[in-house]
């Protein structure tokens, strides 16, 4: 007659946490497929609407392009328009304004789209480069269709011989369209590298010299 055995004769436990079973680890994986579809699926719908705002926010810079930019005076002998002022600067300072207030557009849109996603994300990065640049050529167009007339000859016609009125506003500088999406990139990296989320340290396990 044998004797019962005891949980420490039993010889199942042998220390080892039992694996679960197949059917759960798929369901498991199933669940774990199904969130990561999820997360991807919020993360683009948050890009495109990064993408949305910030273009949209390329009409305000437009209009302060067109309130703050100098304009360039010329006038007409009735036979062929001049600059009133031929070591004027008018010109340069129209670009170096669009150029300024792009650089702060770009500053200001990267940290509203850090508070807005800390964590991150390629479609947020992706949104945020594409929407600053769009939103340049909208204020670069905006502002030249709310400015003087592009219509010199007409409009010096309308004005008369020897009356100064301003040339249209023109962007001379094209690369000056990039300050607002390097301004965004730039910030946006940087607040990420200082203030966004860390990966978890893995704990440190003692190691216990034997003898």
């Amino acid at each position: 007659m044998t004797a019962p055995l005891t949980p420490q004769d039993d010889p199942s436990s042998d220390g080892r946490t039992p694996e679960p079973a197949p059917d759960r680890q798929d369901d498991q994986a199933d669940q774990a497929r199904e969130q990561a579809r999820a997360e991807a699926r919020a993360e683009l719908r948050q890009g495109a609407v990064i993408l949305a705002a910030v273009t949209l926010a390329g009409v305000l810079l437009g209009l302060l392009w067109v309130w703050l930019a100098p304009r360039v005076p010329l006038i007409s002998d009735g036979k062929a328009v001049y600059l009133k002022n031929t070591e004027g600067e008018q010109a340069i300072g129209a670009d170096g304004w669009f150029g300024l207030l792009g650089l702060g557009f770009g500053v200001l849109s990267a940290a509203l789209v850090f508070l807005f996603r800390r964590a991150g994300g390629i479609a947020i990065v992706v949104g945020l480069a594409v929407g600053s640049l769009l939103a340049s050529l909208v204020a670069w167009r905006l502002g030249i269709r709310l400015g003087p007339t592009g219509d010199v000859a007409a409009h010096a016609l309308a004005v008369g011989k020897g009356v100064v009125f301003d040339a249209p506003l023109r962007l001379g500088a094209k690369g000056m369209l990039l300050a607002w999406p390097l301004a965004a990139m730039a910030t946006h990296l940087g607040l990420t590298a200082l203030f966004g989320p860390r990966d978890p340290e893995p704990p440190v396990v003692p190691h216990w010299p034997q003898r």
